[in-house]
C-alpha cells in the first residue's frame, strides 16, 4: 500500500530525554525527602513501565515496606508526578534538546513529500508542547500534523489506543504507516495498531527485547553521522532516507503476502 504517513514515539526517539526525566524524578523526591534515588541502572530497569504515573506506583510496588506505608505512599503519587513535570520543564528550558540522527532530515523529507506525521508520546500534554517548542520551534511545528500524549488516551503503551487515536486524527490508515519506536513497550503498541515499526533504541532501552521489529537500527543515521556498515548493508544506504524506508516497507509487504498465500 502507498505510503502516506510517519509517526513517532517522542521521548527516546527523537530526543534521547530520559536522563532529564531521570534528573527530574530525583529532584521530586527530594522535595517530598523520600530518601529515594534512582540511578542510570536502576531507571533502565522502571523505564520497562509505562508512563510516570505508574513507574512510580511501581517502584513503591518493589520496595520492602509494611502495607499501610505502601498505600500511604501511592497516595502521594500524583503529587510526586506534578512537581516531577514542573522540574522536567524547568530542566528541559535550561538544556538544548536535539534530536537524534537522521529525525529533521527524514521529517522534513515526509512533508516535502507530502506525507502526514503525527507523534504519539508517553508523556503528558505539557511536556509534549515543551518538547516540540525546544527542538522544533514555532516555524517547525508546522511540520507535525498531530500530536497525542498519554493523558488523552485510556491505556498506555504497549496498548494501541494512543497510535490508533493519532492515525485517526491524522485520517491516515494504519496499513499506509510507519511508526518509529525506541523501547519494546513502544513497539508493542505500533505493531498492535498495524504499523510497519522501526525501532530505534537508546543507552536505556538497548538491552529491551526487540521481537516483530520490521527495522532495528542504531538510529536513523544522517550524513555526518552515517549508519555503522552493517546496518548500512541492511538499509542499502548510509542513512534510511524516504526512498529506502519505502523500498524496505515494500519488500516486507511482498514477505507477508507470500507467506499468507502459502499457509
Amino acid at each position: 500500500m502507498k505510503l502516506e504517513g510517519l509517526v513517532f514515539d517522542m521521548d527516546g526517539t527523537l530526543v534521547d530525554t530520559e536522563e532529564l526525566h531521570r534528573q527530574a524524578f530525583n529532584q521530586a523526591f527530594l522535595e517530598f525527602d523520600l530518601g529515594w534515588d534512582w540511578s542510570p541502572d536502576r531507571y533502565t530497569e522502571l523505564l520497562a513501565v509505562s508512563g510516570g504515573v505508574d513507574r512510580i506506583a511501581s517502584y513503591i510496588d518493589s520496595l520492602g515496606l509494611p502495607a499501610a506505608e505502601k498505600i500511604r505512599l501511592r497516595r502521594l503519587v500524583p503529587g510526586i508526578h506534578r512537581v516531577k513535570t514542573s522540574n522536567y520543564g524547568e530542566l528541559l528550558g535550561s538544556h538544548a534538546a536535539r534530536l537524534r540522527p537522521g529525525v529533521a532530515r527524514l521529517i522534513e523529507e515526509a512533508h516535502g513529500a507530502g506525507l502526514r506525521v503525527g507523534l504519539a508520546a508517553t508523556s503528558s500534554s505539557v511536556n509534549v508542547d515543551r518538547l516540540l517548542a525546544s527542538v522544533f520551534g514555532e516555524e517547525g511545528r508546522r511540520l507535525i500534523g498531530a500530536a497525542v500524549s498519554v493523558d488523552q488516551v485510556a491505556r498506555k503503551k504497549p496498548a494501541p489506543d494512543i497510535y490508533e487515536l493519532l492515525l485517526s486524527m491524522l485520517s491516515v490508515p494504519a496499513s499506509g504507516c510507519v511508526g518509529f519506536e525506541d523501547s519494546a513497550n513502544g513497539l508493542a503498541a505500533a505493531k498492535a495498531a498495524g504499523l510497519y515499526t522501526v525501532v530505534t533504541p537508546t543507552r536505556w532501552t538497548r538491552s529491551q527485547k526487540f521481537i516483530g521489529a520490521n527495522l532495528l537500527l542504531p538510529s536513523l543515521g544522517d550524513c555526518d553521522q552515517p549508519l555503522d556498515p552493517v546496518h548500512a548493508t541492511v538499509v542499502g544506504a548510509s542513512y534510511l532516507d524516504l526512498a529506502r524506508l519505502r523500498a524496505l516497507r515494500s519488500v516486507a509487504s511482498l514477505a507477508a503476502i507470500t507467506r499468507a498465500a502459502e499457509s
